[in-house]
């Protein structure tokens, strides 16, 4: 395997990237792939530490060997800031897109749901912060978890005050070009008692704050979960989906260790003309080197449509 550290800028243009090695996945090794991916597919950045080490530049450079075109960092906003431009000047080096940052996801508090100037400050002053790193890095997306439901006021003022909040953040977000993604979680495994669950929920929430920054991660492992019927949900919201998050179901690990289709979700979400990131967020479903071969071979597949 050549040295995924040292690689170019030059050299992902030609594209001579590197894949996983469909007949030594058992043994963990990796040899050259002919082309990258067809979509952008995001690994976090130390998904791949057996191969790449825990310093995040060399699990990006990694990564681009793999022949992906994208990756993540939930965490970007805690890292410090010369890390993370250095984290946005080699994304950009490497011709690659930097997925969703998170920028509030507190799930234990009531806040998005309730209209109070302590709230309202909190997520103004959270939205200047997201700017600001944008600004820093050129990431273009800003997660937003909503939060907890609250259970003493009625599900349809938290609506109008999820919206009205939303609105907030877009008056500070949409002269910067940061748009905010709000992401429903299923709450029947994971997250119990947050207020945004479901896509249509989620759907009428961003057409109803009415904003080009407003938009939504169609989560497809939480949604499964929730709802299942993905590929109908995601015509039916596609006007308002700005990325996607990965991870099969049950167990959510890399495609194709459960009940999910995604090789037929790939190609639909494909011939929609999406050029979007689709983050993977899941675990791997065996250990060490082999793991990470064995989830590179699972994409290769899903990808091959």
């Amino acid at each position: 395997m050549k040295n995924a550290v040292g690689a170019s800028a030059a050299l992902l243009a030609a594209p001579a990237l590197a894949a996983a090695d469909q007949t030594a996945g058992s043994r963990g090794k990796i040899r050259a792939a002919e082309k990258p991916f067809r979509m952008k597919y995001a690994p976090y950045l130390d998904m791949f530490q057996e191969h790449a080490g825990k310093d995040p530049l060399s699990n990006i450079s990694f990564c681009a060997d793999m022949g992906f075109r994208a990756v993540f960092d939930n965490g970007l906003p805690g890292r410090p800031v010369e890390e993370q431009n250095k984290i946005a000047a080699l994304v950009k080096k490497l011709g690659m897109e930097l997925g969703p940052f998170v920028l509030y996801a507190d799930f234990a508090v009531t806040s998005f749901v309730i209209n109070t100037p302590e709230v309202r400050q909190m997520l103004a002053t959270k939205m200047k912060e997201g700017v600001e790193l944008a600004k820093r890095t050129g990431a273009k997306w800003a997660l937003v978890v909503p939060g907890h439901y609250d259970e003493k006021l009625h599900h349809d003022f938290q609506t109008a005050n999820v919206i009205d909040n939303l609105r907030l953040c877009c008056d500070i977000l949409e002269p910067a070009g940061l748009t905010m993604v709000i992401e429903p979680l299923n709450t029947m495994h994971d997250h119990p008692g947050l207020f945004l669950t479901g896509i249509p929920q989620a759907y009428q929430i961003c057409r109803a704050v009415n904003r080009p920054v407003c938009k939504m991660v169609n989560d497809i492992y939480h949604q499964q979960i929730t709802e299942g019927n993905i590929i109908p949900n995601i015509d039916a919201a596609y006007s308002e989906i700005a990325a996607f998050h990965l991870g099969d179901n049950p167990g959510r690990q890399e495609p194709g260790t459960g009940e999910i289709n995604y090789r037929n979700i790939f190609k639909h979400i494909h011939d929609k003309g999406y050029q979007g990131v689709l983050c993977m967020e899941h675990g791997k479903s065996l250990s060490g080197k082999e793991g990470e071969v064995k989830l590179i071979e699972a994409y290769r597949y899903a990808d091959s449509f």
